[in-house]
Protein backbone atom coordinates (compact mmCIF):
# COMPACT_ATOMS: atom_id res chain seq x y z
CA UNK A 1 0.00 0.00 0.00
CA UNK A 2 1.42 3.13 -1.09
CA UNK A 3 1.15 6.49 1.20
CA UNK A 4 -0.91 9.17 -0.43
CA UNK A 5 0.26 11.73 2.29
CA UNK A 6 2.34 14.69 1.19
CA UNK A 7 3.73 17.47 3.18
CA UNK A 8 4.32 20.87 1.52
CA UNK A 9 6.55 23.73 3.08
CA UNK A 10 5.52 27.00 2.41
CA UNK A 11 7.20 30.37 1.99
CA UNK A 12 5.34 32.95 2.82
CA UNK A 13 2.42 33.08 0.91
CA UNK A 14 3.64 32.22 -2.58
CA UNK A 15 5.34 29.38 -2.83
CA UNK A 16 4.86 25.77 -1.83
CA UNK A 17 7.52 22.79 -2.20
CA UNK A 18 5.70 19.59 -1.80
CA UNK A 19 7.80 15.89 -0.76
CA UNK A 20 6.09 12.33 -0.67
CA UNK A 21 5.86 10.96 2.52
CA UNK A 22 6.00 7.09 2.62
CA UNK A 23 5.69 7.19 6.68
CA UNK A 24 6.26 9.43 9.43
CA UNK A 25 8.91 8.25 11.87
CA UNK A 26 8.84 11.25 14.67
CA UNK A 27 6.33 13.99 15.36
CA UNK A 28 6.55 15.30 18.60
CA UNK A 29 6.48 19.11 20.56
CA UNK A 30 9.37 20.52 22.44
CA UNK A 31 9.12 23.70 24.47
CA UNK A 32 10.71 25.55 21.44
CA UNK A 33 9.12 23.90 18.04
CA UNK A 34 7.60 21.07 16.75
CA UNK A 35 10.04 18.45 15.56
CA UNK A 36 8.61 15.71 12.98
CA UNK A 37 11.19 13.07 11.01
CA UNK A 38 9.47 11.70 8.01
CA UNK A 39 10.22 9.22 5.44
CA UNK A 40 10.04 10.47 2.06
CA UNK A 41 10.10 8.69 -1.63
CA UNK A 42 12.52 10.90 -3.29
CA UNK A 43 14.69 12.35 -0.80
CA UNK A 44 14.59 9.34 2.23
CA UNK A 45 14.60 10.77 5.65
CA UNK A 46 13.82 14.55 6.27
CA UNK A 47 13.94 16.64 9.26
CA UNK A 48 11.20 19.09 9.54
CA UNK A 49 11.56 21.88 11.96
CA UNK A 50 7.84 23.78 12.76
CA UNK A 51 7.41 22.68 9.25
CA UNK A 52 10.35 23.88 7.39
CA UNK A 53 12.78 21.21 6.16
CA UNK A 54 16.03 20.94 8.19
CA UNK A 55 17.77 18.12 6.77
CA UNK A 56 17.29 15.51 3.99
CA UNK A 57 19.74 12.02 3.69
CA UNK A 58 19.90 13.14 -0.01
CA UNK A 59 21.15 16.44 -0.33
CA UNK A 60 22.62 16.93 3.15
CA UNK A 61 26.00 16.32 2.32
CA UNK A 62 26.23 20.02 0.36
CA UNK A 63 24.84 21.74 2.96
CA UNK A 64 27.15 20.01 5.88
CA UNK A 65 30.37 20.32 3.20
CA UNK A 66 30.23 23.63 2.77
CA UNK A 67 29.55 24.87 6.26
CA UNK A 68 32.65 23.58 7.56
CA UNK A 69 35.33 22.37 5.26
CA UNK A 70 35.86 26.13 3.74
CA UNK A 71 36.32 27.37 7.10
CA UNK A 72 38.23 24.48 8.17
CA UNK A 73 40.92 24.50 5.26
CA UNK A 74 40.89 28.40 5.02
CA UNK A 75 41.88 28.48 8.64
CA UNK A 76 45.44 27.17 8.76
CA UNK A 77 45.10 24.75 12.16
CA UNK A 78 42.09 24.56 13.63
CA UNK A 79 41.77 22.47 17.03
CA UNK A 80 38.61 24.20 18.87
CA UNK A 81 35.45 24.72 17.23
CA UNK A 82 32.12 25.56 18.30
CA UNK A 83 29.09 24.60 16.18
CA UNK A 84 25.99 26.30 17.60
CA UNK A 85 22.93 24.77 16.57
CA UNK A 86 23.24 21.55 13.84
CA UNK A 87 20.81 19.50 16.10
CA UNK A 88 21.21 16.31 13.50
CA UNK A 89 24.33 16.29 13.83
CA UNK A 90 25.74 16.68 10.21
CA UNK A 91 28.41 19.80 10.93
CA UNK A 92 30.13 18.03 14.30
CA UNK A 93 30.33 14.76 11.59
CA UNK A 94 32.76 16.91 9.30
CA UNK A 95 34.13 18.52 11.90
CA UNK A 96 35.61 15.40 13.50
CA UNK A 97 36.54 14.18 9.95
CA UNK A 98 39.71 16.67 10.32
CA UNK A 99 42.04 14.78 12.23
CA UNK A 100 43.62 18.63 13.50
CA UNK A 101 40.74 18.71 15.14
CA UNK A 102 41.02 18.40 19.25
CA UNK A 103 37.57 19.26 20.04
CA UNK A 104 33.76 20.34 18.95
CA UNK A 105 31.83 21.35 21.07
CA UNK A 106 27.93 21.40 19.61
CA UNK A 107 25.76 23.87 21.80
CA UNK A 108 22.03 23.01 20.33
CA UNK A 109 18.80 24.28 22.58
CA UNK A 110 16.53 21.52 21.56
CA UNK A 111 17.45 18.17 23.10
CA UNK A 112 14.03 16.90 21.37
CA UNK A 113 15.94 17.39 17.72
CA UNK A 114 19.48 15.86 18.88
CA UNK A 115 17.33 12.98 20.43
CA UNK A 116 15.34 12.37 17.64
CA UNK A 117 18.09 12.53 14.60
CA UNK A 118 20.22 10.02 17.15
CA UNK A 119 17.52 7.60 16.96
CA UNK A 120 15.86 8.17 13.26
CA UNK A 121 18.70 9.93 10.84
CA UNK A 122 22.67 7.97 12.04
CA UNK A 123 23.47 9.84 8.57
CA UNK A 124 23.42 13.01 10.17
CA UNK A 125 23.57 12.26 14.22
CA UNK A 126 26.55 9.12 13.54
CA UNK A 127 29.50 11.37 15.51
CA UNK A 128 27.08 12.66 18.09
CA UNK A 129 29.12 9.90 20.66
CA UNK A 130 32.09 10.50 19.73
CA UNK A 131 34.67 11.32 22.09
CA UNK A 132 35.75 14.17 20.25
CA UNK A 133 32.20 16.43 20.08
CA UNK A 134 31.38 17.60 23.54
CA UNK A 135 27.40 18.29 22.92
CA UNK A 136 25.90 21.08 25.41
CA UNK A 137 22.13 21.23 25.19
CA UNK A 138 21.71 24.23 25.56
CA UNK A 139 21.37 28.39 24.10
CA UNK A 140 24.23 29.17 21.97
CA UNK A 141 23.35 33.29 22.60
CA UNK A 142 23.92 32.29 26.64
CA UNK A 143 27.44 30.17 26.23
CA UNK A 144 29.06 32.63 24.19
CA UNK A 145 28.50 35.54 26.46
CA UNK A 146 29.91 33.18 29.03
CA UNK A 147 32.37 31.02 27.86
CA UNK A 148 35.89 31.52 28.76
CA UNK A 149 36.91 29.41 26.27
CA UNK A 150 38.40 30.04 22.91
CA UNK A 151 37.87 28.55 19.73
CA UNK A 152 39.31 28.76 16.34
CA UNK A 153 36.29 28.16 13.91
CA UNK A 154 32.94 28.87 14.60
CA UNK A 155 29.66 27.32 12.75
CA UNK A 156 26.39 29.03 13.32
CA UNK A 157 24.41 26.31 12.02
CA UNK A 158 20.99 27.71 12.56
CA UNK A 159 17.48 27.96 11.05
CA UNK A 160 15.91 31.17 10.14
CA UNK A 161 15.67 34.12 12.43
CA UNK A 162 12.44 33.18 14.12
CA UNK A 163 11.51 31.63 17.14
CA UNK A 164 14.91 30.25 18.82
CA UNK A 165 17.07 31.25 16.09
CA UNK A 166 16.26 34.73 16.36
CA UNK A 167 19.35 36.39 18.08
CA UNK A 168 21.37 34.51 16.35
CA UNK A 169 21.39 37.03 13.69
CA UNK A 170 21.95 40.55 16.36
CA UNK A 171 25.00 42.09 16.75
CA UNK A 172 25.44 41.33 20.56
CA UNK A 173 25.76 37.64 19.57
CA UNK A 174 28.52 38.22 16.62
CA UNK A 175 30.65 40.67 19.39
CA UNK A 176 30.07 37.72 21.83
CA UNK A 177 31.61 35.51 19.34
CA UNK A 178 34.18 37.10 18.21
CA UNK A 179 35.01 37.79 21.47
CA UNK A 180 35.84 33.95 22.22
CA UNK A 181 37.52 33.61 18.91
CA UNK A 182 41.11 32.89 18.96
CA UNK A 183 43.09 35.91 17.60
CA UNK A 184 42.58 34.62 14.08
CA UNK A 185 39.47 32.88 14.20
CA UNK A 186 36.93 32.61 11.74
CA UNK A 187 32.85 32.51 12.19
CA UNK A 188 30.78 30.99 9.27
CA UNK A 189 26.91 30.71 9.01
CA UNK A 190 23.77 29.74 7.24
CA UNK A 191 23.17 33.36 5.34
CA UNK A 192 19.77 32.24 3.64
CA UNK A 193 18.91 32.72 -0.18
CA UNK A 194 19.58 35.53 -2.54
CA UNK A 195 16.56 35.23 -3.92
CA UNK A 196 13.94 35.07 -1.42
CA UNK A 197 15.82 36.68 1.96
CA UNK A 198 18.32 39.42 0.40
CA UNK A 199 17.13 41.74 3.18
CA UNK A 200 18.05 39.48 5.88
CA UNK A 201 21.44 38.54 4.33
CA UNK A 202 21.77 42.75 4.57
CA UNK A 203 20.58 42.61 7.84
CA UNK A 204 23.26 40.01 8.74
CA UNK A 205 26.24 41.59 6.80
CA UNK A 206 25.51 45.05 8.11
CA UNK A 207 25.89 43.15 12.03
CA UNK A 208 28.93 41.17 10.45
CA UNK A 209 30.83 44.27 8.84
CA UNK A 210 30.53 45.88 12.45
CA UNK A 211 32.07 43.47 14.36
CA UNK A 212 34.65 41.84 11.75
CA UNK A 213 37.57 43.29 9.30
CA UNK A 214 36.65 40.97 6.66
CA UNK A 215 33.35 39.70 5.51
CA UNK A 216 32.29 37.64 2.99
CA UNK A 217 28.88 35.67 1.13
CA UNK A 218 29.66 32.35 -0.88
CA UNK A 219 26.70 29.96 -2.39
CA UNK A 220 25.61 26.68 -2.23
CA UNK A 221 23.58 25.08 -4.01
CA UNK A 222 20.69 21.89 -2.27
CA UNK A 223 17.16 20.60 -3.67
CA UNK A 224 15.23 21.16 -0.57
CA UNK A 225 15.33 25.08 0.34
CA UNK A 226 13.59 27.22 -1.49
CA UNK A 227 15.00 28.38 -4.29
CA UNK A 228 18.19 26.09 -4.64
CA UNK A 229 20.91 28.63 -4.10
CA UNK A 230 21.36 29.57 -0.60
CA UNK A 231 24.40 31.05 1.11
CA UNK A 232 27.08 31.21 4.05
CA UNK A 233 28.42 34.41 5.57
CA UNK A 234 32.01 34.25 6.22
CA UNK A 235 33.60 36.19 8.85
CA UNK A 236 37.18 36.34 10.10
CA UNK A 237 39.98 38.54 12.02
CA UNK A 238 42.29 37.68 9.78
CA UNK A 239 42.22 34.80 7.14
CA UNK A 240 40.49 35.32 3.80
CA UNK A 241 39.33 32.20 2.51
CA UNK A 242 40.96 32.46 -1.18
CA UNK A 243 44.31 34.12 -0.56
CA UNK A 244 44.71 32.72 2.38
CA UNK A 245 43.72 29.01 1.20
CA UNK A 246 46.36 26.53 0.74
CA UNK A 247 44.99 23.75 -2.08
CA UNK A 248 47.36 21.61 -1.10
CA UNK A 249 46.17 20.93 2.72
CA UNK A 250 42.87 19.77 1.26
CA UNK A 251 45.12 16.72 -1.26
CA UNK A 252 46.90 16.08 2.04
CA UNK A 253 44.03 15.32 4.16
CA UNK A 254 43.22 12.68 2.35
CA UNK A 255 39.34 13.36 2.52
CA UNK A 256 37.04 12.49 0.07
CA UNK A 257 33.88 15.04 -0.50
CA UNK A 258 30.26 14.22 -2.13
CA UNK A 259 30.33 18.31 -2.80
CA UNK A 260 33.30 20.40 -1.64
CA UNK A 261 36.32 20.72 -3.22
CA UNK A 262 39.60 23.05 -4.11
CA UNK A 263 37.77 24.39 -6.93
CA UNK A 264 34.34 24.69 -5.50
CA UNK A 265 36.25 27.05 -2.57
CA UNK A 266 37.37 29.38 -4.94
CA UNK A 267 34.02 29.51 -7.01
CA UNK A 268 31.86 29.68 -4.31
CA UNK A 269 33.11 33.06 -3.81
CA UNK A 270 31.79 33.97 -7.41
CA UNK A 271 28.11 35.68 -6.56
CA UNK A 272 25.95 36.31 -9.25
CA UNK A 273 25.73 39.99 -10.46
CA UNK A 274 22.53 41.03 -8.87
CA UNK A 275 23.89 39.84 -5.42
CA UNK A 276 27.03 41.87 -5.87
CA UNK A 277 24.96 44.86 -7.15
CA UNK A 278 22.40 44.89 -3.66
CA UNK A 279 25.31 43.75 -1.03
CA UNK A 280 28.83 45.56 -2.69
CA UNK A 281 29.01 47.88 0.18
CA UNK A 282 28.61 44.78 3.12
CA UNK A 283 31.52 42.29 1.61
CA UNK A 284 34.43 41.84 -0.29
CA UNK A 285 33.93 39.36 -2.95
CA UNK A 286 33.27 42.00 -5.31
CA UNK A 287 36.98 42.71 -5.40
CA UNK A 288 37.68 38.90 -6.49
Amino acid sequence: MHSNLWIEETFEDYLGLRFKVERILFSGKSEFQTVDIVETKGHGKMLLNDGLVMVTERDEFAYHDMITHLPLFTHPCPKNVLVIGGGDGGTAREVIRHTGIEKCTMVEIDAMVVDACKQYIPQTSCALNNKKVNLVIGDGVKFVKETSEKFDVIIVDSTDPIGPAQPLFGEEFYQDVYNCLSDDGIVVSQGESSWYAIDIQRSLLTVLNRVFPKCFLYNFSNLTYPGGLWCFTFASKKHHPINDFNEQRVKDSGLTFSYYNTRLHTAAFALPSFVISELSDLIDNSEL
